[in-house]
């Protein structure tokens, strides 16, 4: 089971998206175990700030470095029920941080434990990232919060856990499983407005079947994300496949 366990001055946040669809279903199954943290419990003023004016002034406020240093401090060892735990790989979200990409989810799927550290506001005291071992960027531009941030990691890692997905390999053929954007997908009708699924969906004959989803995934991802196709081993066949298309 993996442990997954967030720090934040929203944790309500987390009630919906985790108390739904997959994320409930790996509870349920005994798959993940999550658990959501208010920082303001470690704090020790009467208004529970996890904020302060930045030092040398500017705009917003910057979350403060004490109160996620006291509840890293009592976390890490053994969640807060008492259990013995891993120490657990800490994640913080910025915009300064790494790309996240499918060789990430990879990396955090074999992790047995979690910690999300979320920041808030105009950001956080730099000297909590000490405590980091992943800063991790969705993307150039600013959200609210960790908290969303947070979610979609969780969302992306959770659901490569063995008997989350419904199918045994059901996120083997997803996009950038194997580089490339996935196949497109059809369900019935088999005509609808004018519009047919390929023949060769319905034809039965596998061989052909799975030689189409890969050229489309190949054909997909030329015309939307080319850059894709630079990381990634081509063999001979799917090169001369590429070039016949000419421009897309």
């Amino acid at each position: 089971m993996m442990l997954i366990e967030t720090l934040s001055t929203f944790p309500h946040m987390y009630d919906s998206v985790m108390g739904t669809s997959m994320m409930r279903i790996a509870q349920e199954k005994k798959i993940l175990d999550f658990r959501a943290y208010d920082l303001r419990d470690w704090t020790h003023d009467r208004h529970r700030t996890t904020d302060d004016d930045p030092y040398g002034g500017g705009n917003g406020l910057v979350m403060k470095c004490e109160p996620i240093f006291e509840a890293y401090d009592e976390i890490a060892g053994n969640a807060l029920d008492g259990s013995s735990q891993p120490t657990p790989t800490v994640i913080f979200l910025s915009p300064c941080g790494q790309p996240f990409n499918e060789t990430c989810v990879q990396e955090l799927a074999t992790k047995e434990r979690l910690l999300f550290i979320c920041g808030h506001y105009e950001g956080i005291d730099e000297r909590a990232y000490s405590l980091a071992d992943y800063i991790i960027s969705l993307g150039d531009y600013v959200l609210t919060s960790g908290e969303l941030a947070s979610m979609v990691v969780i969302d992306a890692v959770v659901r490569k856990l063995d008997g989350v997905l419904g199918a045994e390999d059901g996120a083997a053929c997803e996009s950038f499983a194997d580089g490339l954007l996935e196949y497109p997908q059809y369900t019935r009708p088999a005509t609808y407005r004018g519009m047919d699924v390929p023949e060769v969906l319905l034809s039965g004959n596998h061989a052909r079947i799975d030689q189409w989803r890969h050229e489309q995934s190949l054909l997909r991802t030329a015309q939307f994300r080319p850059d894709l196709l630079d990381k990634i081993n081509l063999s001979t066949n799917d090169r001369d496949f590429l070039q016949s298309l000419g421009d897309l």
